[in-house]
């Protein structure tokens, strides 16, 4: 046996090829975290970009579906009805009832404190949460988790779907509109046991509680109620009249139950001969952090005169209330868009860097301070025409 040879050939690395060995492997893991590190950042934006574009355009989509139907009351819209003398949009609510039953104002706002177009830095996260005017307090109850400088939208309307009163029965004070009782499920629309409804042809419209519902006899009983305080006084004719599913809800953003922010809807419900609503809260779309609101009113504010169809002016809801502040629901129906702005978020964090003086967001002339949170922020605008509000309608 050859020994030399054999322990040559057994010989192993040299310390300095180790080295050599290890730098070259450090280098390439190096550069396979920077790769990873790379692709995974860009997925998070990539990923939080796309989220907030779909929370964005869901979350207009239910505002600008249910701002549109402000004024639909019936054939003729609530403009027209209220130009007559005396007016032909009524109801049999009291002026003190609840005010999810005022229907004489389809369109109504709260402006949200230290958040007026021009207003700088206003905080995504923090600040005392007040409105102008002040928020009912039936509302108020109800928005405990409503978050500092978001503006507040309240809507009632008649639902766009109707059915036919095929026949006028009981008596002036106590009348039972009857239906189509296969049509039931479109006074429904969504809705287990309504009770209030709109009655209306091209000459009025009555907002008003049923005392009873009987949908398989497709009737609606309308008599005394703890709401019906004012009898019914228009007449109404069989095969003319349409009956409606009555709808008031209030939009606004509020804190969800992770922490976060969201687009919520409050819908006031009442059952038939029911004192008090049922209020249903619905998170409708999650990582919305702010929502600010401009009106655009009629240049013809002269309610004995028609509106002309020309919006030339946008205004805050404080401004328009504190122009008119003996004739507030007036001032309401001369509004004929509206203008939304919402901030977006991402749901987790997105970037490691963060907004600076020259990319803050801007929303309607309120410019906002995001918090250093890391997550991705858009803000989306639209303005939304109430085409029951169209001029000549």
């Amino acid at each position: 046996m050859n020994l030399p040879n054999f322990h040559a050939r057994m010989r192993g690395l040299s310390l300095i090829e180790l080295m050599i060995a290890m730098v070259i492997g450090t280098i390439l893991m190096l550069g396979i975290i920077q790769v990873f590190s790379s692709s995974r950042a860009a997925y998070q934006l990539s990923e939080g970009v796309a989220r907030v574009q779909e929370n964005g355009r869901f979350a207009m989509d239910y505002l600008q579906r249910d701002i549109r139907m402000a004024g639909h009351f019936g054939c003729v819209n609530d403009q027209a009805m209220m130009r007559e003398d005396p007016a032909t949009l009524r109801t049999t609510f009291a002026a003190t009832a609840h005010p999810a039953l005022d229907f004489r104002i389809s369109i109504q706002g709260y402006e949200a404190e230290d958040s007026e177009p021009g207003d700088n830095d206003v905080s995504l996260t923090a600040g005392t949460v007040g409105f102008t005017p002040a928020l009912p307090a039936q509302y108020a109850a109800q928005m405990v988790d409503a978050v500092a400088g978001s503006d507040v939208i309240v809507l009632r309307y008649l639902a766009p779907e109707g059915v036919p009163v095929s026949n006028i029965g009981g008596t002036a004070a106590q009348p039972v509109f009857q239906f189509e009782s296969t049509r039931w499920n479109v006074l429904q629309s969504g809705v287990g046991n309504p009770g209030i409804f709109g009655v209306g042809d091209c000459m009025g419209a009555t907002v008003f509680q049923a005392q009873a519902v009987t949908p398989a006899a497709g009737s609606i009983t309308l008599g005394s109620t703890p709401n019906n305080t004012v009898a019914l006084s228009q007449v109404f004719t069989a095969g003319q009249a349409m009956v409606y599913r009555a709808e008031s809800a209030v939009y606004y953003i509020a804190t969800n139950a992770s922490g976060g922010r969201s687009l919520y809807r409050l819908r006031f419900l009442y059952a038939p001969n029911a004192a008090n609503p049922t209020v249903n809260k619905e998170e409708l779309v999650e990582g919305v952090e702010n929502m600010q609101i401009l009106y655009g009113q009629d240049r013809e504010l002269d309610s004995a005169r028609p509106p002309t169809g020309y919006i030339d002016r946008q205004y805050t809801a404080e401004q328009i209330e504190s122009a008119a502040p003996t004739a507030i629901a007036e001032a309401w129906r001369r509004v004929g868009a509206v203008q939304i702005g919402l901030v977006a978020s991402s749901p987790e964090r997105a970037s490691a860097q963060q907004a600076n003086d020259d990319h803050k967001l801007n929303s309607l002339g309120v410019t906002f301070a995001p918090p250093a949170d890391g997550r991705f922020r858009s803000v989306y605008q639209t303005t939304i025409a109430l085409r029951n509000r169209l001029y000549g309608n």
